[in-house]
């Protein structure tokens, strides 16, 4: 590989191992085996570089999410919804690390320059791609929809990852999330369906 890319190794597991605000400079460069000169050469600051990294590193992720989306599309809104988050709640502890990362990068949004334009672009493209996934809209043809099911999805996530962080045992199953969309919206938590819940 070259400079750039194994910097891009680097700091991506720097990431993992020691989170966003305790990785140095020189952590990534030691990892890397190159010059501290040559984060900036290839990426201008190692915010930015960091960045990349986390963007690369929430791409595995999305790989895995996209297989908690394929369950069968012939279910009815309510089993497909709790379908879906029995897989995405397995997603949580294979990719806990980067889960993480990315809650400490948004408690720290506001000390961050560029990188604060990044995510946020990142995450608004996260929400479309998720409304896709999960609520098979377009955002193409029907980018509205995407957002709004794809934010419910991010928001959700943020959520119960934040509660299985920190006690699985108490955070809310697939199971606990139906029953509770059902009550929120008025309905019988164990009843047949879901009003509101976006189409398959």
């Amino acid at each position: 590989m070259g400079n750039r890319e194994d910097l891009l190794a680097a700091a991506k597991q720097c990431l993992l191992d020691r989170g966003y605000s305790r990785t140095s400079v020189r952590d990534i460069a030691t990892a890397a085996g190159v010059s501290m000169a040559a984060i900036g050469y290839h990426f201008g600051s190692k915010e930015a570089l960091l960045n990349a990294a986390f963007m690369e590193a929430m791409a595995d992720w999305a790989a895995d999410l996209r297989t908690a989306a394929a369950v069968d599309p012939r279910l009815p809104p309510a089993e497909r919804f709790e379908a879906i988050w029995g897989q995405l709640i397995h997603t949580f502890d294979r990719h806990r690390r980067i889960a993480a990362v990315s809650l400490e990068m948004y408690a720290q949004i506001g000390q961050l320059s560029r990188g604060r334009e990044a995510l946020a672009r990142m995450l608004h493209d996260a929400r479309l791609g998720l409304g896709a996934l999960f609520g098979g809209f377009d955002p193409q043809r029907d980018e509205e929809r995407a957002w709004l099911v794809g934010s419910l999805y991010h928001a959700l996530m943020s959520g119960v990852f934040l509660q299985w962080l920190t006690d699985p045992a108490d955070a809310l199953s697939a199971k606990d999330l139906t029953a509770a969309l059902r009550l929120a919206l008025g309905g019988d938590p164990d009843g047949p369906a879901v009003p509101g819940l976006p189409p398959t």
